[in-house]
Parts: C-alpha cells; sequence; structure tokens
C-alpha cells in the first residue's frame, strides 16, 4: 500500500469524531465512547488491533472517554445549545451539496 493510500485510510478513521459540546440534548456515554474510540484508532492507526495489543487499546479508549467525560462536564457554554437534529440536518444538506451523501 502506498504512503498517500496509508494516509486516506487513516483520515477516513476519524469522520466519526464529533463536536460533543453544547448540544441539548447533552452527548451520551456512547457518543463520547464512539469519539475516544475513533480517537484511539487514528492513534494507533488500526481499526481493529492484534490480540497482543487489546488490553492497552481498550484502556486507553476508557482513558480517553473519561477524561473527555470531565471536559464536556467542565465546559461553559458561552452561546446557546445547538439543537442536535437541526445540526444533523445542516450536516447532511451539506454531503449532499458536495456529492458525498445521496439524498435518496
Amino acid at each position: 500500500m502506498t504512503d498517500a493510500a496509508t494516509r486516506r485510510i487513516l483520515a477516513g478513521m476519524c469522520r466519526n469524531i464529533h463536536t460533543l459540546h453544547n448540544f441539548e440534548p447533552a452527548a451520551t456515554s456512547d457518543e463520547v465512547n464512539a469519539a475516544a474510540l475513533q480517537y484511539v484508532r487514528k492513534i494507533a492507526g488500526t481499526t481493529k488491533p492484534p490480540k497482543a495489543n487489546q488490553e492497552a487499546f481498550d484502556r486507553a479508549v476508557h482513558d480517553i472517554a473519561h477524561a473527555t467525560q470531565h471536559l464536556l462536564a467542565d465546559l461553559v457554554a458561552t452561546t446557546p445549545p445547538k439543537n442536535r437534529e437541526e445540526e444533523a440536518a445542516k450536516a447532511r444538506a451539506r454531503a449532499v451539496a458536495s456529492g458525498r451523501y445521496s439524498a435518496a
């Protein structure tokens, strides 16, 4: 695999990390864990670690999710919270406009 192909694969792994702060309703534990998992996958360079690394991988996901929960709890919003459904609709519209998504 070429370096460019590897970069494209690794870059694609973090698409699912979304802003979690200042939304109503607040981010769920599942969303925080999903973001932590995507982050660890990006750093590790793999979506599925070998068995020898599974414990370290899982521990990193747990620790990052824990730190993220603390961060979200401590952040102070200076603007009104965003509506999740409205922001998702805007993201879908942007994806359709860019040709990355089919509205069908």
